[in-house]
């Protein structure tokens, strides 16, 4: 049966920029890849860890060899892990991380929050605008999962850290870029001790994530509703807010809209 031409009687196509993007959907292997990252980043996997064969690792995920084979050597080229001939993969030395432990709010310690928080809105700010555009109902779900884990921990008092991590590698990989989640999660280690601040001592002080889940829940509300501008004014927002609750200001020149007021 010939194939109608395009011109035949049916609905229009719309012009390209009504089109949806179509999301490319991750290979196995990148999949596997961006699990292992995600414990390595988390620490459940740690500097010096061999990695389980082969063998374990494709009955773990319910691959094949050949998929894990691509996946260790996906994060072998990103610097995450080592082989080394008979014996293995290896997690490698982790870059060191940023130590804001207990800090008294004065010096270098200070000093090097400021530039956290100063690149965090950089990332998060660009994320959040791309996320917007490009979301799912997928996607949209993960974020809506992570947010209720913090509500969660709110709630028992607990360190909620890791779903805050979490929401912010979701809002990543709603951009449906592989490098952009890649990237978040590769600066996911460093951006996490920022973020427990907010949540140590939450026993004690519920002040800071609540507010913190605030902003959180107006940036998925943008972002939900596909408002590329919005969520990147919510996802400053959410900066400033993080870094004001430590007695940082963040410059006004991250904000293109203060700048050309």
């Amino acid at each position: 049966m010939s194939t109608p031409p395009a011109h035949a009687d049916g609905p229009d196509i719309p012009s390209s920029p009504e089109l949806s993007r179509i999301a490319r959907p991750l290979r196995l292997s990148e999949e596997v890849s961006g699990d292992l990252q995600r414990r390595i980043a988390r620490g459940e996997l740690k500097s010096g860890d061999r990695l389980p064969t082969e063998k374990a690792l494709g009955e773990a995920f319910g691959v094949s060899r050949a998929v894990v084979r691509e996946a260790v050597a996906r994060l072998k080229a990103d610097g995450l892990i080592e082989t080394r001939q008979g014996s293995g993969a290896f997690v490698v030395e982790a870059p060191k991380t940023i130590n804001l432990r207990f800090w008294k709010g004065v010096g270098s310690e200070l000093d090097e929050l400021r530039d956290i928080f100063e690149l965090r809105a950089m990332v998060e700010g660009a994320v959040a605008e791309l996320a917007a555009q490009r979301r799912n109902k997928k996607d949209l779900k993960a974020m809506a999962r992570h947010l209720k884990e913090m509500d969660e921990a709110m709630a028992n008092g607990a360190d909620g850290t890791e779903a805050d991590d979490n929401f912010h590698i979701a809002m990543a990989v709603a951009t449906h870029n592989t490098y952009v989640s890649r990237l978040v999660e590769f600066l996911g280690r460093h951006f996490s001790d920022s973020r427990k601040l907010s949540w140590h001592g939450t026993r004690r002080e519920l002040a800071h994530p609540r507010e913190a889940q605030r902003e959180h829940r107006a940036l998925f509300e943008a972002i939900s509703l596909g408002n590329a501008e919005a969520a990147r004014r919510c996802a400053l927002d959410h900066l400033r807010g993080a870094a004001g609750r430590f007695g940082i200001k963040l410059a006004l020149d991250l904000d293109r809209d203060a700048t050309t007021a």
